[in-house]
Parts: structure tokens; C-alpha cells; sequence
């Protein structure tokens, strides 16, 4: 019989990382265990995700669920079939977890040539919100290391800086050159946002990543319409269920792109349907991680890569914290590979 357990960790940014939601110097990870107690010593690991203040699960109830959880689990009691609406992250630890167990405890989830080391997979160099000096320096370094695609946090230090370090980067490369995508978090209001969108046109963005705050239904719908800039929803899409409910988010608003965190979204099943909407309205996609440690964003690597999706993907996250757990993730370039000659080193989490 299966049975759980659940751990709590604190992971710690190595550096502080800001955003226009604030800033954020470490964040909590829960880590849900699954074994048959007939093969004790294989072991299933998933990761809750969750973010303070963008999660729709409430943190506060999060070591509840989890006890509730673990605790049908261990009396047999537990339909694993059954998604738990109202905590995404939970659904996709317990996913990971149960493909893990399946896997021996190996880690590979989804068999591949990026499981084998063979593929990578394109990402692209995160820049966080920090002084105009500092975010140009980032640019500068990912640059150096070969990323061709930027994404640039913008919203928190004044857009008049903002544009500038994006205009100073025009300057030197094309869009031929170097993709730019910016992630707004929702920082605009519906006065405002037009006249920022046409000033980033001029400089060759690729997209806009939720200009405005989500539950705008309407006037993202209008600013989709119009905008010179494509637009991609993120936190759009969070807590909409079922798929009914997905599908007509996407027909009304009608994005340009779907940027899909399964951790956030419930998981891979969820962020699928997603995906089969986003094809049946002509919207592109790409995924990305949601600060996961590297168990959460081993498994979303693994299943991205099945994907077979060309554009660059949001999985370049693994450095970001000094508490992590050593994994077989590396960035060599701008491509994410799985070293099979790299060891998984759980010391964080026991």
C-alpha cells in the first residue's frame, strides 16, 4: 500500500529577487514523499509549489491540506483521481510524486533524449528588477554566456529606466538577433498600459507579459485586440477550472500567447488542456518554471521537452537559490541538458 509523508523547507534566493509584487529574499517549499511500504526504500518525491501573493492556494492552509492528505493516503483512503480543486500546487506534487514512485525514485519522469543527455532545451536568461546599472549588467552577462532570448521583469523601477536599458539593447542587437520579452506582473493600469505597449513596439519586443492585473477580462480582451505589442497571459490563467471555464477565458480575451506554470496550474494534466485550447484559438505558448527548487523543475523540463515545442522556454531557474538540492540540471549557453553523469544530491531536503 502507498504511503506519505510531507516535509517543509525554507529556499533562499541568492540574490534578493524583485518583481512589481514586491521582493522576495527566500520562499517556502513543501516536499510530499510517496512510497509502496512493501518497497520502503524506493521513494517518490513532488514539490508543492507556491508563490506568496500569486498562488491561488492559501499558504496558511497548506500544512493542513498536506496532513489531510498524507493522512488518507496512509489509511488507503485517498482517490488518487480525484483533482483537488482550490490547491493546484498539491495536485502537481502529488503527480510528480506518483511518477517518480513509478519511475524507481529515479528522477526520470519522461524518458528522452533530454533525459539521456543528448537534447537540450532553448530557454531564455531571466533579468530581474534591480537598478538600471544592474539590469544592464545581467543583460551583459547573459549575453556573454549566448543567450539569444532575454525576458526582462519591468514595472517596479520606472518605465522611462526600463525603456532605456531595452533601447540601449536595441541599439546593439536586432530583433533578428536577440528575442526580448518583458513580464509586467500586472504593473499597468488600462489608462496607461497603450502608450507603454507603443513605445516597446518601437523597440521590436516580442511580447508583453500580463500588462495589466488579471479578472480584466474585458479590457484584456480590448487591449489583445489592439495592442502593436503581442500579449501573453500568465497569471490570467490561474484558478480557472474546469476546462469549459479555460476555454472561454481563451475565446474571449483571445491572447497572442499562454505562458503555462504547470506548479501553479494544477499540474501536467491541467496545463494540457491549456495547451489544446491555445491550438484550437491560434495563440502560441511556452513554459516556464515558478521558482520551483530543482525537484519541481526537473519534472517540468522532463514533460516540456516532450512537448516538442521550438519556441524558448522559462526553465533557466536552477541557480537562483543557495539552498537548493543538487540535481543533474545544467544551462550550457541558452539550453537547459540533463547530465547523466551528475548526481541527484538531497541533502537540503533530509
Amino acid at each position: 500500500m502507498i504511503k506519505a509523508y510531507f516535509q517543509k523547507r525554507t529556499l533562499q534566493f541568492c540574490l534578493p529577487a524583485a518583481t512589481s509584487r514586491g521582493i522576495m529574499k527566500d520562499k517556502p517549499v513543501w516536499y510530499l514523499f510517496l512510497y509502496d511500504d512493501k518497497l520502503s526504500q524506493v521513494t517518490g518525491i513532488g514539490e508543492y509549489s507556491f508563490i506568496p501573493g500569486l498562488s491561488v492556494d492559501v499558504g496558511e492552509k497548506i500544512n493542513e491540506k498536506l496532513t489531510e492528505t498524507c493522512d488518507l493516503i496512509n489509511k488507503g483512503e485517498y482517490d488518487f483521481e480525484k483533482p483537488v480543486y482550490g490547491f493546484p500546487g498539491l495536485n502537481f506534487a502529488l503527480e510528480t510524486a506518483i511518477l517518480d514512485l513509478k519511475s524507481n525514485g529515479t528522477k526520470v519522469l519522461f524518458p528522452s533524449e533530454f533525459t539521456n543527455g543528448k537534447k537540450g532545451i532553448p530557454v531564455n536568461g531571466l533579468i530581474w528588477m534591480a537598478s538600471p546599472e544592474n539590469m544592464l549588467e545581467q543583460v551583459e552577462d547573459k549575453i556573454n554566456k549566448g543567450f539569444r532570448c532575454i525576458k526582462l521583469k519591468i514595472g517596479a523601477i520606472g518605465f522611462k529606466d526600463e525603456l532605456s536599458i531595452i533601447r540601449n539593447i536595441r541599439r546593439r542587437f536586432t530583433s533578428n538577433e536577440l528575442e526580448i520579452r518583458v513580464d509586467a506582473n500586472g504593473a499597468y493600469n488600462t489608462l496607461s498600459v497603450f502608450d507603454v505597449l507603443e513605445m516597446l513596439a518601437e523597440l521590436q519586443v516580442h511580447s508583453v507579459e500580463q500588462p495589466i492585473m488579471p479578472s480584466q477580462i474585458d479590457e484584456m480582451a480590448l487591449l489583445c485586440k489592439n495592442s502593436p505589442v503581442p500579449i501573453a497571459l500568465d497569471e490570467e490563467l490561474l484558478g480557472i477550472c474546469p476546462f469549459e471555464n479555460k476555454r472561454k477565458l481563451i475565446e474571449t480575451i483571445r491572447p497572442h500567447y499562454l505562458v503555462l506554470k504547470p506548479g501553479l496550474l494544477g499540474g501536467f494534466q491541467e496545463t494540457g488542456e491549456w495547451i489544446k485550447i491555445a491550438a484550437e484559438f491560434n495563440a502560441g505558448w511556452w513554459v516556464t518554471s515558478a521558482l520551483e527548487s530543482n525537484i519541481g523543475l526537473n519534472a517540468i523540463s522532463q514533460w516540456t521537452y516532450t512537448l516538442e515545442n521550438n519556441m524558448y522556454q522559462g526553465l533557466g531557474t536552477g541557480s537562483l537559490y543557495s539552498s537548493n538540492i543538487g540535481s543533474p540540471l545544467e544551462v550550457h549557453g541558452e539550453e537547459l541538458y540533463y547530465n547523466v553523469h551528475k548526481k541527484w544530491n538531497y541533502e537540503f531536503i533530509y
